[in-house]
């Protein structure tokens, strides 16, 4: 029995190397997570400095994150890793097309391609709390341009028909994004029929106040 317990030695050090990285790995995440939470939400005060920082540690942590967890890939494909990751796929996404800035893909940003799809599926959500924020001022092109890039969103996702062994629930989710894409069109129609009525309201009560002047001055003459 000496030898099994030289067997098993090796198999606890084995585990305390995984369980030390699961837990760093935890920590990096939720960081992760937070990192790009904040930075969707300085995107959507136009803070764009703030923005910029909390990318730029996004960026830092999904680095160390990959890095850390080379030697240990099923860590790396683990569910909490992936969902940071597809936090960051979200928040760089959602703020390169607020900005109308260039994508990054994939490779540039170090995830694999199912989680950069889940990533971008998620972007439709914030976009439309982008374009909801916009109509509270009344109609705006810039609301029918981010609707044409949540709509560009959907036809490409619509068009991955694989498995969900292959993209882990992207289906679920492009479905989620289209009937929000549906609320958001029906959102912006509202607010332009409710523009166009109220400048008809206008040119009418003009109109009206211009034929009332007209019919004082016949009176004065």
């Amino acid at each position: 029995m000496h030898k099994l317990e030289s067997i098993v030695d090796k198999i606890r050090q084995d585990f305390d190397t995984r369980s030390a990285a699961r837990d760093k790995a935890l920590t990096q995440a939720r960081q992760l997570t937070r990192s790009c939470s904040l930075a969707i939400r300085a995107v959507h005060r136009d803070d764009t400095d703030e923005m910029k920082e909390h990318l730029a540690e996004a960026h830092k942590l999904a680095k160390a994150l990959t890095v850390d967890l080379q030697d240990h890939p099923e860590l790396f494909h683990a569910g909490y890793t992936q969902d940071a990751l597809k936090e960051y796929v979200e928040a760089n996404v959602t703020c390169a097309l607020i900005q109308n800035q260039p994508l990054q893909t994939p490779e540039e940003l170090g995830v694999v391609n199912s989680t950069y799809l889940k990533g971008l599926s998620e972007v439709v959500g914030e976009l439309r709390r982008r374009i909801l924020d916009i109509l509270r001022h009344g109609y705006s092109e810039e609301a029918e341009r981010l609707l044409g890039y949540m709509d560009e969103i959907y036809t490409v996702l619509v068009t991955i028909d694989y498995p969900d062994a292959i993209t882990y629930g992207l289906r679920r989710q492009t479905d989620i994004a289209r009937n929000i894409i549906e609320k958001t069109r029906g959102d912006i129609t509202f607010s332009l029929r409710g523009e166009h009525l109220e400048q008809a309201i206008e040119r009418l009560s003009a109109q009206l106040n211009g034929e009332q002047a007209e019919s004082q001055e016949e009176a004065g003459d």
